[in-house]
């Protein structure tokens, strides 16, 4: 397959990494990853878009500022800048030529995806893998903890590696509702998807945002997945293309 790389600069001039895919059509499906992240998704997020190139969709995948490829530094992350960078990216993809452009994205690039789609209509379509539907309630402890905790501007986060995000972070997410973004998405199609094992977050969230979105929308529960749906690529996949060949 013949992928593009390049790089777009953001709003704060750092160079953002990208693959592109064309399939010489109109409709692109922009992927975002996930907190930790990177565009190609341990080759997953590459199989996945020559997958789609063969049902006619270009693919675009790319880092967020401070991850994989991209410059910056990822412990200065927030939601409003991911957002930001994902805007850069639909610019671009519009000036290309691309009228129908679609979003997925996965865990916190869900959250990302329904953040932007919320302020721009012109989005054709929405799809969360494992999106947090509240991220400030998620990492409030985290809040809590730098509040009430030594005189710092970081918080470290304990997962499979020992990560630190800047107390930017955490204030930041209290000036989203995403559950307000998933409720304006319509008349748009809206797609949810969730491992009933997710570790990481609880299956409750896609609920919720399933609840909170109007019509057309769809959930889809992956009984037995966890937070990176290991082991349930192709029952994601295949969820996720039928959905798409819906919006042709």
């Amino acid at each position: 397959m013949d992928w593009k790389q390049f790089s777009i600069k953001n709003s704060q001039g750092l160079q953002l990494s990208a693959l592109l895919l064309d399939a010489a059509d109109t409709s692109v499906v922009i992927v975002c990853h996930g907190f930790t992240g990177s565009k190609e998704g341990g080759g997953r997020a590459v199989e996945m878009g020559e997958a789609l190139s063969e049902l006619g969709f270009s693919s675009l995948l790319f880092d967020f500022a401070g991850c994989g490829d991209s410059e910056g530094a990822w412990e200065n992350i927030t939601l409003s800048r991911q957002t930001d960078d994902l805007e850069c990216l639909v610019r671009w993809c519009r000036w290309r030529g691309y009228r129908n452009i679609i979003l997925t994205g996965r865990s916190f690039g869900g959250s990302t995806v329904l953040n932007y789609a919320a302020k721009d209509p012109e989005i054709a379509a929405v799809c969360t893998w494992a999106a947090v539907a509240r991220p400030s309630l998620l990492f409030e402890k985290y809040l809590q903890e730098l509040l009430n905790g030594p005189a710092s501007d970081r918080v470290t986060i304990e997962g499979e590696e020992k990560l630190q995000l800047k107390k930017g972070f955490f204030y930041d997410l209290r000036q989203h509702d995403l559950l307000k973004c998933a409720a304006t998405l319509a008349p748009r199609n809206f797609l949810v998807i969730h491992g009933s094992a997710d570790e990481s977050v609880p299956v409750k969230e896609a609920f919720l945002l399933y609840e909170a979105a109007l019509e057309p929308k769809r959930l889809k529960i992956i009984e037995g997945a966890d937070h990176r749906f290991i082991n349930h690529t192709k029952e994601v996949w295949d969820t996720f293309f039928s959905w798409l060949h819906t919006l042709r």
